[in-house]
């Protein structure tokens, strides 16, 4: 693909080698530097930009609104919406004035949305109306009935006592809620001395943020993340990255994962980039955006990547100013790394880490190797130890013998919030964080993910990682995705399972890929039970959701009678 058009920028360095900064000042600092640079452009869907000064002066406007609304330093503002400008200026104002940003999942629904504000201690909701059908306003109405009969900044709810406001992040009047114009300007008559003592009196190490497990493995855990952390943590991936104050970065991520407030917003803005929102994932308008914004970099999770190479009219598109990319959220295939490389950003990069860490913890470089970049997570970010333990004895296992990937430094979490005991459980004694997947770590510090401790796969005393399975079925040239699971055998303890995907067009039975495997790979890694599906259940950030598919296994298998007694 062709370079011609790659921008040249200048790169953003910390004063030191980290930002002793908060997010409000660091906004602060940005508007002065690049005033009238385009700072956030919408380009597929909602055709509007702002500048860094217009960025800075919203984020200051929604900050008087919440001081005068009666929001103290600490105090938590849940934002519950797709990837709207809002959603950036919730976010910002929130910071600037030293309240916390609490982001909600896009899936939830009323449950769910019930336990994040009531175990954050929510004092303020920003909402939009819906998403793929999923009646945001209507489930907060179940949850809060009395919100329909409540003014707006006026809420008592015995169910939600912190809950005293809820925001509609659009113009339709909704009972007991601000419209956002209502709330952008709520606080004109705060003066700015007013805004720049609660300013002032924010620090880096303050929790700033609190991200919400996706539950993938568990109850949902609040975890608190500091300006220090989070600054950093962008820094250091852009530049890893090779980031510049060029980079154009187009952004189809959740806002509310990892991968879109940390690698997207704030790396953009720790950066002097221009970020270049996509209201949420749409193959269609990512590549839209791509064009009309002349995007630099482009981010997501594999399943993304895979839907804009397998658009119908891919070829139609001018992507090239595409240069660069990070993928990560999930395992990453290595065909579709190839395919990326080739087609869409010739210097896209691996990251890895967790929401815990802020989150990234290794990543390859634009310089690495075509084969570092597809075969390896690549090496951990400065100032980030990294350690492969034994997960039994808690000892580190030699170079290339697989353990638990265990890390410290300056970005990992202060902890969940109001879970002591399953903090403690997440830390060894020496602060080095457990992060629950395996891997490997060679000479050179590259490291490999074989996969999490509770999707290894134990079959008759043989351990069996999903993740080598996974990326030997990607060679197979029917199958576009595969995810393995293990699944109970009352023989050998466990099987193999595998949920493969194919292609657009492709067909292909159960025994075409057991022939497929033999001689190729062990032959108690080749799967007993193979179904094809069409999608996989999935986490709004895009990663699939194993534990479903190993249930779901039980049924699609009936392996009812294979379950071990509770009394073995």
């Amino acid at each position: 693909m062709s370079k011609q058009n790659f921008l040249v920028g200048k790169q953003q360095k910390p004063p030191g080698d980290f930002y002793e900064i908060t997010f409000g000042d660091l906004l602060d600092q940005r508007a002065e530097e690049y005033g009238d640079k385009e700072a956030i452009g919408y380009y597929s869907q909602l055709e509007k930009s702002w500048t860094y000064n217009e960025y800075r002066d919203i984020c200051n406007k929604i900050a008087k609104s919440l001081i005068k609304l009666g929001v103290k330093k600490g105090d938590k503002v849940s934002m519950w919406g797709t990837n709207i400008p809002e959603w950036i200026f919730t976010f910002g104002g929130t910071v600037k004035m030293g309240g916390i940003l609490v982001t909600v999942n896009t899936n939830y629904r009323s449950h769910e949305l019930e336990y994040l504000l009531k175990q954050s201690d929510t004092q303020t909701l920003v909402l939009i109306d819906e998403f793929k059908g999923n009646n945001y306003v209507e489930n907060l109405y179940n949850v809060i009935p009395e919100l329909k009969e409540s003014e707006p900044g006026k809420l008592k709810s015995d169910k939600l006592p912190f809950l005293k406001h809820v925001v509609f992040a659009g113009e339709q009047q909704h009972p007991g809620m601000f419209t956002w114009s209502q709330f952008e300007e709520y606080g004109s008559d705060v003066p700015d001395e007013e805004l720049a003592r609660y300013q002032q009196a924010c620090d880096p190490h303050d929790v700033f943020n609190m991200q919400y497990t996706s539950g993938t493995t568990g109850f949902p855990k609040g975890v608190m993340l500091t300006h220090y952390n989070v600054i950093n943590n962008a820094w250091y991936v852009g530049d890893a990255q090779n980031y510049t104050d060029a980079e154009r970065l187009c952004i189809p991520v959740p806002f509310f994962h990892c991968f879109g407030l940390t690698m997207s917003i704030t790396t953009c803005t720790v950066h002097g980039a221009t970020q270049l929102p996509v209201k949420y994932y749409d193959p269609t308008w990512v590549l839209e955006t791509m064009e009309k914004g002349k995007a630099t970099a482009c981010q997501g999770v594999p399943t993304m990547w895979i839907g804009m190479l397998g658009h119908p009219d891919f070829e139609k598109f001018d992507l090239k100013h595409s240069r660069t990319g990070i993928m990560a959220g999930s395992p990453c295939p290595i065909e579709v790394m190839k395919q990326v490389t080739e087609k869409l950003a010739p210097e896209v990069t691996i990251s890895y880490g967790m929401t815990e860490t802020s989150p990234v913890v290794t990543k390859t470089r634009p310089t690495d190797t075509l084969d570092r970049r597809v075969s390896t997570v690549g090496r951990p970010l400065p100032h980030v130890e990294l350690e492969i333990r034994d997960p039994e004895t808690g000892k580190e296992v030699p170079r290339n013998t697989v353990g638990e990937i265990c890390c410290r430094g300056y970005m990992v979490m202060k902890g969940y919030y109001k879970m002591e005991e399953a903090t403690r459980d997440a830390f060894y004694e020496d602060g080095f964080y457990r992060s629950g997947d395996l891997g490997t770590m060679d000479e050179e510090d590259y490291v490999k993910v074989t996969g999490r401790l509770k999707d290894m796969i134990i079959r008759g005393g043989e351990n069996i990682y999903p993740r080598e399975l996974e990326e030997f079925f990607y060679t197979h040239p029917q199958v576009e995705d595969v995810q393995v699971v293990g699944v109970p055998s009352t023989r050998y303890g466990e099987e193999v399972a595998a949920y493969i995907k194919l292609k657009p067009g492709q067909s292909a039975t159960v025994e075409e890929i057991k022939e497929f495997s033999q001689g190729k790979i062990a032959r108690h890694k080749i799967p007993k039970y193979i179904k094809f599906v069409e999608e996989y259940p999935m986490t709004a950030s895009g990663k699939i959701q194993k534990f479903l598919l190993r249930d779901q296994a039980v049924e699609d298998f009936n392996l009812h009678d294979e379950r071990p007694s509770m009394n073995a």
